[in-house]
């Protein structure tokens, strides 16, 4: 194997497949990015178990003289290329077991892995896929996974649940104490569908996207989800089980509802959970509505102080006055992924759900449970 490529060109598509390696695994061979160099291209592929990518790279720098295949330990193999000078850079079998990387002055060899070990990855590309804009599909990741649950005794909900029916997508993601909702309309119509994918792959697959106007392909079977976007094949499992229905949890009445300037209730929210009686993510904040319209968002602790902050809400207000206890830390994620600069919150009452909805966000909602504080 012996071949020529912009250092660049290698690094830059070497740093997307890092996500997928594993640095903790009962596979050492999953450590190791696997390089398959054909006539007119490279591939790259890593896998962590849980995701696994494949990149096909035909760059126009791209020399082949020798065909090949080899396993190289993908932590040392990608800091070697970062720090290397000069434009290009040559890599060639040199013995058995051994890498040559050759680029400017310097001359590096490395100890290859064994190639046997690792396992044969499959990324199968169906017929029938479903297409979407990319700039869709990050809204789509980033408005839900962050809901997601990160405590591993209901696995279930550490993933986003994705519905089709006929042209509507829909995704969904829940740790019981928070929902987040996205709903899109898609070009074409499609065969129903139910599955939840990890949401730490959609993090994943979040940082490799760019913002442009390319389509990304999805692709389904019964144990994984393929997503070809240019020259990346990312693949993740799915979570096997039932998704707790949530529709009967989302109010369709709401006695009181008020729109604030998003920013102005960010701002006294952070200030307020500053002195919360808990600490951190567990802050506890109240909203109370008085009789003269405005909002206070207040905060307690014995020991330190209290906080009072005024809100003036930027409408007028429907409902009469009340109080209520909630995570700051919920409702400032919540807050944090609308793209509008109002947001509307509908109340249901002082110890159940409510909903914020932005009129920019269209098809979106964001549900959280209050807290009980007596």
């Amino acid at each position: 194997m012996n071949f020529q490529i912009n250092k660049d060109a290698l690094l830059n598509n070497l740093l997307i497949a890092q996500k997928a390696l594993s640095n903790k695994t009962p596979n050492p061979a999953l450590q190791g990015i696997k390089l398959d160099v054909l006539e007119d291209q490279l591939i790259i592929t890593t896998s962590n178990s849980d995701i696994a990518i494949k990149l096909n790279i035909k760059d126009p720098s791209l020399n082949v003289e020798t065909e090949g295949s080899l396993l190289i330990p993908g932590k040392y193999f990608i800091e070697i290329i970062r720090k290397l000078d000069g434009l290009k850079v040559n890599l060639s079998l040199v013995a058995d077991n051994t890498l040559r990387i050759e680029a400017d002055r310097s001359d590096i060899t490395l100890n290859m892995m064994d190639l046997e070990d690792y396992p044969e990855l499959q990324f199968s590309e169906k017929v029938k896929s479903i297409k979407i804009n990319v700039r869709i599909l990050k809204s789509i990741i980033r408005q839900t996974s962050f809901a997601t649950s990160t405590i591993e005794n209901r696995p279930i909900l550490t993933g986003v649940n994705f519905k089709i029916d006929g042209n509507k997508l829909t995704a969904i993601a829940t740790d019981s104490y928070r929902l987040s909702q996205k709903e899109i309309e898609l070009k074409d119509k499609y065969e129903p569908l139910n599955i939840i994918i990890p949401g730490k792959s959609l993090e994943e697959l979040l940082k490799v996207l760019n913002n442009n106007n390319d389509e990304v392909e999805i692709h389904f079977d019964h144990s994984k989800v393929l997503f070809k976007y240019n020259n990346i094949l990312f693949q993740s499992r799915l979570l096997e089980g039932n998704y707790p229905e949530t529709s009967k949890l989302i109010p369709t009445e709401f006695p009181i509802v008020i729109k604030f300037n998003k920013e102005d209730l960010m701002t006294a929210i952070e200030r307020a959970s500053l002195l919360s009686s808990r600490d951190g993510n567990n802050a506890i904040v109240k909203l109370s509505l008085r009789k003269d319209n405005i909002v206070e968002i207040t905060s307690n602790s014995p020991e330190i102080g209290k906080v009072l902050e005024e809100v003036y809400p930027v409408d007028e207000i429907v409902g009469t006055p009340f109080k209520i206890a909630f995570s700051s830390k919920y409702i400032l994620d919540a807050l944090k992924i609308f793209n509008s600069s109002e947001v509307a919150i509908n109340f249901t009452g002082e110890i159940r759900p409510f909903i914020i909805k932005g009129e920019y966000d269209d098809k979106m909602l964001q549900l959280i449970l209050p807290v009980r504080t007596e």
